[in-house]
C-alpha cells in the first residue's frame, strides 16, 4: 500500500513538473519582439521595411498572438504545443493602404509557413523555423 502511494505521488510530481516545463517554455514567448532577418525575398531587408520593422507580440496567459507587419496591424489566437507553433488560423487585420511594397506581404505569408520555434541568446532572440530551416528572426524589445 505505500508502494503504490509513493508511485501515485512521484508519478505526480512528474506530472507537475511537466506542466511547468511547458507553460514555462510558452511564457518564455511572451512580450514584443521586433523582426531584424526574414529568409526568402531577394530584396534587402533594410529596403523590404525602410520604415518600420515588423512586430509579433505573445500573450500567452490571453492565449493571444498580435503585432504590426510594418503597416497594419494584426491578432489572433495563439497555437503553441510544446515548441511548434500555427499561424495558419484566420487573424484579424486593419486595413491600412500602406506604401511599403513586398515588405508586409513578404511578412504575412512567411509567417503562415511557420511550423516552429526557438528562443536563444538567453531569451533575446526568437527564431521562427519552417521545418528545420530558420525563416525569421526577432530580437526581445
Amino acid at each position: 500500500m505505500i508502494k503504490n502511494a509513493l508511485i501515485l505521488a512521484f508519478l505526480g510530481l512528474v506530472l507537475i513538473s511537466c506542466k511547468c516545463t511547458k507553460t514555462d517554455t510558452v511564457s518564455k514567448l511572451d512580450g514584443t519582439w521586433e523582426l531584424n532577418y526574414i529568409s526568402g525575398p531577394k530584396i534587402a531587408f533594410d529596403g523590404l521595411y525602410p520604415n518600420k520593422k515588423p512586430t509579433i507580440v505573445f500573450d500567452s496567459k490571453e492565449n493571444r498572438v498580435s503585432g504590426n507587419s510594418s503597416c497594419n496591424s494584426y491578432t489572433g489566437k495563439l497555437s503553441v504545443d510544446g515548441n511548434k507553433i500555427d499561424f495558419t488560423q484566420p487573424m484579424a487585420m486593419t486595413k491600412m493602404m500602406c506604401g511599403d511594397g513586398q515588405g508586409e506581404q513578404t511578412y504575412i505569408n512567411t509567417l503562415q509557413k511557420i511550423t516552429s520555434y526557438d528562443i536563444t541568446d538567453d531569451g533575446k532572440t526568437l527564431n521562427l523555423m519552417s521545418g528545420d530551416i530558420a525563416m525569421m528572426r526577432f530580437t526581445k524589445k
